[in-house]
């Protein structure tokens, strides 16, 4: 194990915080960079969304590229997004009223303009695809959230009881696995069944994969070949060019993700300086504080 990198904030002449990262990439079952320990176990949450919807693509081999990559979202809630959750319903025969997401804090009451809102809805059409029920389709007895514990294991290559479960944000089952594995699952996941589409989905549609300026849709814009999907607490995945690469902030912190990320890239030939030294502006719209690897 190596050390994890140092991400840090600089505000004029001092050091105001540091957070640790760890990071790893696989290529063919290998650990071909890392920095940090590759066993931290990490909690995908968000960044899980690309794997829980294989089922989805399975389902509804007709499905379009749209409303696959809303499925696999954490959007921001414009209206584009929520435009695109509707077709996937209309689309899988799903309504506005079943979706059991939640209400998220500054947006509109309405489930969805949840920033999950896309993965419920592809929830609501697997159940339908398995003439499963609706009721109660988020809670962890629920047969589809057995499946989706499962098709997080098989992509990690991992026994189910390895697989850590707890409560997300949206009320569904969380996974934590190791960020290898993490990483080994997002190298996999267009060899799996149905993820060639939905990272096809994902790279053509990156703005609903996120929303403009997210770390995720920036870097597919950047590297049209890449997906990428960022998860709560300071994780970030992305697969594609025959990797796959997993970060995660110790802290918790997203914001010492885009220079961590910038040096995983530069060892794997992806060239992200824009990500190098992220500013930190004040209220004044001036650079207060910088942050960038220590």
């Amino acid at each position: 194990m190596s050390e994890p990198l140092r991400v840090a904030v600089r505000r004029g002449t001092f050091v105001e915080c540091v957070h640790e990262v760890h990071g790893v990439a696989v290529r063919d079952g290998e650990t071909i960079a890392v920095f940090g320990d590759p066993s931290f176990t990490a909690s995908l949450r968000s960044a899980a969304k690309p794997i829980q919807a294989l089922p989805l693509a399975r389902a509804y081999p007709d499905l379009g590229d749209e409303e696959l990559a809303i499925a696999a979202a954490s959007h921001l809630g414009t209206e584009r997004h929520v435009e695109a959750v509707r077709k996937l319903l209309a689309a899988t025969g799903g309504s506005e009223e079943e979706l059991d997401c939640g209400i998220q804090d500054g947006r509109p009451p309405e489930p969805i303009y949840d920033n999950c809102s896309g993965k419920h809805a592809g929830m609501l059409a697997v159940c339908r695809a398995h003439g499963w029920p609706v009721e109660g389709y988020r809670q962890p007895d629920h047969p589809l959230q057995g499946l989706l514990l499962a098709e997080v294991a098989a992509a990690a290559e991992l026994d189910e009881d390895e697989v850590g479960t707890g409560v997300d944000g949206c009320g569904v089952v969380a996974f934590a696995i190791p960020l290898g594995r993490t990483a080994l699952a997002y190298s996999r996941l267009e060899q799996l069944d149905g993820g060639e589409r939905v990272a096809a989905a994902m790279r053509a549609h990156p703005v609903l994969v996120g929303g403009d300026g997210a770390t995720d849709t920036t870097l597919m814009q950047q590297h049209p070949d890449v997906f990428a999907k960022g998860g709560a607490e300071g994780l970030f995945c992305a697969g594609g060019l025959g990797l796959g690469l997993a970060l995660k902030v110790a802290d918790g912190n997203p914001r010492a993700l885009r220079p961590a990320l910038a040096v995983l890239g530069e060892q794997l030939g992806l060239a992200l300086e824009a990500f190098t030294a992220v500013p930190v502006r004040n209220r004044h719209g001036e650079e207060a504080a910088v942050v960038s690897v220590l």
